[in-house]
């Protein structure tokens, strides 16, 4: 029988790394082992359930027959109703054609990478991050990669961009930053945006403007006293430049419910709903219409907010002190303190070390598998994220995790590092 091609883009294609190692979380999980599965950017709706108000705002939007086609830029109901949320919370200005609503996050990202982005163009980013590497290669654009570093919590600066900038047409930022849980601080976002604008005053007409990507999808959970910045409220003449990505998936923990946004220059904006109307990218519209009306409850989206941070808050400052508890005791392990998002970065410096089996970590798949055949806990590797294979890091996610195992993970890891030689 004859190989069935494809094309190269689709051949060349790089799978999920998170998807691989799920694969085996799963397998153990599916033979009845009881496994601390902490990969998942997601949320169990069990701790963290959607609001009440839209949760019955979505089923009156259903009960009405609000089941007919979305308009391709969003339902204006809805875009105004992120304008209004977007300057009380953010403080912020955005009018409803600079809004354009989609099925979640991702479909905006892709957009800004295929509205902006031309072939060879490049695309400026740091590792770890999530799936910028990707959208790049979609777009058959060169990848200039900034490497993060553990100092300066894996967050890149103006001085590690700025040999890039002349040949940029995108940055692309996140904050705070999926897999690592850490934030911009002010002054390194307005050098940051200081550099962007330079760049812009630079250029003439006739050459693209150099783009700012920033996804703020994890923006409203924030740890408590950390404060997260915004580049044009810092720098206002960013709006000119700046595409925002946003949404009610990890806010609201609504990751099913499929309802984000971009928010950018209305010419930009304009272009992509031209592309997402090809591709049908779009929320549902009785979810938009839901999404609408509980953003505009205000004391109910406040509470809600300062519900869901208490909870996540709960859940990684008690991991970050018992992680920090077996560092203290001189085990091989280390933790960068949390500042946002539902992530904790941990170090696990254990390539070299003896198992109990007397097999020897060489790589970290092999640290991957021991902690998980021996903790019973599943990371997510940083190279999943973009870094090379060697770097010790992994992401946490308590997104789905009981307060009452926290105790047992720290247990585990414990017994399960004291065993190494």
């Amino acid at each position: 029988m004859q190989e069935l091609k494809v094309s190269k883009l689709a051949d060349q294609l790089i799978g999920s790394e998170i998807i691989k190692l799920s694969g085996e979380v799963n397998k153990l999980i599916g033979q009845g082992e009881k496994i601390f599965n902490l990969t998942i950017g997601d949320f169990n709706p069990n701790y963290f359930p959607i609001p009440d108000e839209l949760k019955a705002e979505i089923l009156k939007a259903y009960q009405s027959n609000i089941t007919n086609y979305p308009a391709a830029n969003g339902v204006i109901e809805l875009r105004n109703a992120v304008s209004a949320f977007q300057k009380r919370r953010a403080g912020v200005t955005y009018t409803s054609d600079e809004i354009l609503i989609s099925g979640g996050a991702r479909p905006i990202i892709y957009s800004v990478y295929a509205t902006l982005v031309d072939p060879n163009d490049t695309v400026v980013f740091a590792v770890p991050s999530w799936n910028n590497n990707h959208y790049t290669y979609l777009n058959q654009a060169k990848s200039v990669v900034i490497e993060g570093k553990p100092e300066n919590n894996f967050m890149p600066s103006a001085v590690d961009i700025k040999p890039y900038v002349k040949e940029a047409t995108l940055i692309a930022l996140c904050s705070p930053q999926n897999p690592t849980g850490t934030v911009f601080t002010k002054e390194g976002l307005e050098e940051i945006c200081d550099l962007i604008l330079a760049e812009n005053h630079r250029r003439d007409e006739q050459t693209k403007p150099l783009y700012l990507l920033f996804d703020e999808i994890y923006w409203e959970l924030m740890m408590d006293g950390v404060e997260h910045y915004n580049p044009v409220k810092l720098r206002p003449e960013m709006k000119n430049y700046t595409i925002f990505v946003d949404g009610i998936s990890k806010s609201l923990s609504a990751t099913g419910i499929r309802v984000g946004w971009g928010m950018g220059p209305e010419k930009v904006i304009s272009k992509m709903k031209s592309l997402l109307t090809h591709v049908g990218a779009w929320a549902p519209k009785a979810e938009q219409i839901a999404t609408a009306n509980f953003l505009l409850n205000e004391n109910a989206y406040d509470q809600f907010i300062s519900e869901q941070r208490s909870k996540i808050n709960l859940r990684l400052n008690g991991l970050y002190k018992g992680l920090k508890s077996l560092h203290t005791k001189g085990l091989n392990i280390d933790v960068i303190a949390p500042q946002g998002a539902i992530y904790l970065t941990i170090k696990l410096d254990l390539i070299g070390k003896m198992t109990p089996q007397g097999e020897r970590l060489s790589n970290m798949k092999e640290v991957f598998e021991y902690i998980l055949n021996q903790a019973k806990i599943a990371l997510v590797p940083f190279y999943a994220f973009g870094t090379n294979h060697d770097l010790p890091w992994f992401r946490l996610s308590v997104g789905t995790l009981a307060l009452e195992d926290i105790d047992k993970i720290i247990a585990n890891l414990e017994e399960a590092l004291e065993k190494l030689s």
